[in-house]
């Protein structure tokens, strides 16, 4: 009964927290130096299906309004749209994700030009979805050797920009492919790749002579690769104007980076940069009954609160990067995805195979049977548009213009971290007098709060236990996570401190890159972790130690933690000397990112005075090797 009292109360006060949001204005501070020319886009691909569906979209007054006007009026300058060769199989059944084919593109690009914008025209060069992991060729070129292939990318591009343009669409820009960090439609190397560029470049030039034209990757993080990309390009006298990259904040590394790689590739190149896709949640609820890419318990970065002024927070934000580099512009990516609508999964489904609103139907499954043909479901990011679930505009729609003067609003807590507190066995329970609220500008502040002493005076701290203790902080629900543990008798057993000189490492063969690294989502816990990495073959071996200090005498367990790939034939475990001789032993190896094993040595005792050193062993032959090594503890 005391927890379902808790469960209303806290329920009570996110609630009366929301209210308060949704009344509270939108903070928006103006971006520097924001260009007049400066491109806000909005990728709606999935519009038409939508719409068929019977999804009507509205104003933040419920009032229902054209999705384009509706853009336009938030500052919404330009519209983009993905374009598939033929996303239907045989008895014209849709494969989903807005069957995106020319067709549908023409009916998006003529409503652009209706509202006064102008469209960005994203060539897939696929039946379906394009990304770094997937670069099918379309069914009707499949087997078709580079020569030909080109020759029909370069048709296609013709005919499609060509119907696009009697149409009467205002098309400023096309990009020739999505996301090809090193694939594009079946090709895998760089001089394929190269030649359908340049087929589809020409197809632009001849049709649309004042067009930009695009190259698009992804993964900024990486800003060697983007970098590397963008010089192949240039050598290979690619014919093209703008460098674009998707940045999603989850992945993709922080914004002074983005800015870093942005301002690289165009020093480097002499063409504008810009990002084609972006996104964030405003909610982590999902809203069709299929589960979204961004949840509950998902291993990725959150710069931002995962509210309305947080998603506008975030576009703001990414903006501001792409500016500090020089770039042309951002777009969001499909900011009104919505859910189809239905209270069931079966209707939701229904609507999805019938009109493609969801990410892929089950009729995709001829052309992709490994993914969409198994995984087919509704939208995976309905959480992320700038709709509610009921297609009505949220507050943060207005951020695109707001940007450009700004709105003051009062800097209040908008949500609060959660605090957590770990107690050793049989010590005294002290939870923190503060929590850090995250502000509506994105600060941070320690703001005071108040635990519930009731529920405080029920945790034992003689045995080990987790607790979640909840509180009030400014009128927001808090919630402090209490740990009862033995001691660990390892000091930065997770390598959260940049100290790290209490671990011994020794290099037994050429390890390239060894050393503490902080990245969240390579983590088991917290934001760091020890990684090595080596391109070569047979040059990863290594041991990570530490000398135990202040454990009495007794029995105790050790435990290290490892993720990673690549790593071919190997030998990995873990290890605890006594006295300099080795008393136990537990094998683990490397399988995959965000595939965690732990390597236990149990049952170990020592006496007063002896000497003890716990370790890891690591040798792995394969090329391109890389581990993360994580919570290590001695208790």
């Amino acid at each position: 009964m005391r927890q379902f009292l808790i469960m209303l109360l806290c329920a009570a006060l996110f609630l009366c927290f929301t209210a308060q949001a949704e009344e509270r204005p939108l903070y928006v501070k103006a971006v520097d130096d924001l260009p007049e020319d400066f491109i806000f886009g909005m990728d709606v691909s999935s519009v038409i299906a939508l719409e068929k569906a019977g999804i009507r979209y509205k104003d933040k007054t419920g009032a229902e309004r054209d999705l384009f006007g509706l853009l336009k009026e938030n500052g919404v300058d330009w519209i983009r749209v993905r374009v598939w060769v033929d996303p239907f199989d045989a008895e014209g059944h849709g494969f989903g994700g807005g069957n995106n084919d020319l067709a549908t593109a023409v009916l998006i690009g003529q409503r652009a030009k209706a509202a006064g914008q102008k469209l960005l025209v994203d060539f897939h060069y696929s039946d379906f979805w394009a990304d770094p992991s997937k670069q099918q060729a379309p069914r009707a070129w499949e087997g078709m050797d580079i020569d030909t292939k080109a020759e029909a990318l370069y048709q296609y591009t013709l005919e499609s920009l060509t119907a696009l343009k009697e149409a009467g669409a205002d098309v400023g820009m096309v990009q020739i492919g999505n996301e090809t960090n090193g694939k594009l439609c079946g090709e895998t190397g760089w001089a394929g790749i190269i030649a359908l560029m340049k087929a589809g470049s020409r197809a632009v030039r001849e049709t649309l002579p004042e067009a930009k034209i695009a190259a698009h990757f992804t993964n900024p993080e990486n800003k060697n690769a983007l970098i590397s990309w963008s010089k192949v390009l240039q050598s290979s006298h690619l014919d093209y104007d703008v460098f674009a990259t998707s940045y999603y904040p989850y992945w993709h590394g922080t914004l002074d980076n983005l800015t870093s790689v942005l301002s690289a590739v165009k020093k480097e190149t002499g063409k504008d940069v810009m990002v084609a896709e972006t996104s964030y949640a405003w909610t982590l609820e999902d809203g069709d009954f299929s589960g979204n890419t961004i949840g509950e318990g998902g291993t990725y970065e959150h710069p931002w609160t995962f509210s309305v002024q947080g998603q506008a927070n975030a576009v703001r934000d990414v903006t501001e990067a792409v500016v500090k580099a020089g770039g042309i512009g951002v777009f969001y990516w499909e900011g009104a995805w919505v859910p189809t609508g239905g209270s069931t999964w079966e209707e939701n489904h229904r609507l999805w195979e019938t009109y493609g609103t969801g990410w892929a139907s089950s009729y995709a499954g001829v052309y992709d049977p490994d993914d969409a043909g198994k995984y087919y479901g509704g939208s995976a990011c309905d959480n992320q548009a700038m709709f509610d679930f009921d297609a009505r505009a949220l507050d943060s729609l207005a951020v695109f213009r707001l940007m450009r003067e700004g709105q003051d609003a009062p800097v209040v807590p908008e949500a609060l971290e959660d605090a957590a507190a770990e107690i050793r066995i049989g010590s005294p329970l002290t939870l923190p007098d503060t929590v850090e609220a995250v502000m509506t500008d994105n600060s941070r502040a320690a703001v005071p709060v108040e635990w519930d002493q009731e529920i405080l005076g029920n945790i034992s701290t003689d045995r080990e236990g987790e607790y979640k203790v909840p509180g009030t902080a400014s009128g927001l629900p808090a919630l402090c996570r209490v740990t009862v543990t033995l001691p660990n008798y390892l000091r930065n057993g997770g390598f959260e401190d940049e100290d790290v000189s209490m671990w011994r490492v020794t290099d037994l063969g050429d390890t390239s890159q060894l050393y503490r690294e902080e990245k969240s989502v390579d983590s088991l816990e917290g934001k760091a972790h020890w990684h090595f990495y080596t391109a070569s073959a047979d040059t990863v071996r290594f041991t990570l130690e530490q000398d135990v200090k202040g454990a009495p005498a007794g029995t105790y367990n050790y435990a290290i933690s490892v993720m990673g790939g690549d790593c071919g034939e190997q030998t990995v475990y873990a290890y605890v000397l006594v006295n300099g001789a080795e008393i136990g032993r537990s094998e683990t190896s490397f399988t995959k990112w965000n595939e965690w094993h732990t390597a236990s040595v149990e049952g170990i005792t020592i006496a007063e005075g002896d000497r003890v050193t716990v370790g890891l062993y690591v040798a792995c032959a394969g090329p391109g090797a890389w581990g993360k090594i994580d919570k290590a503890e001695f208790k």
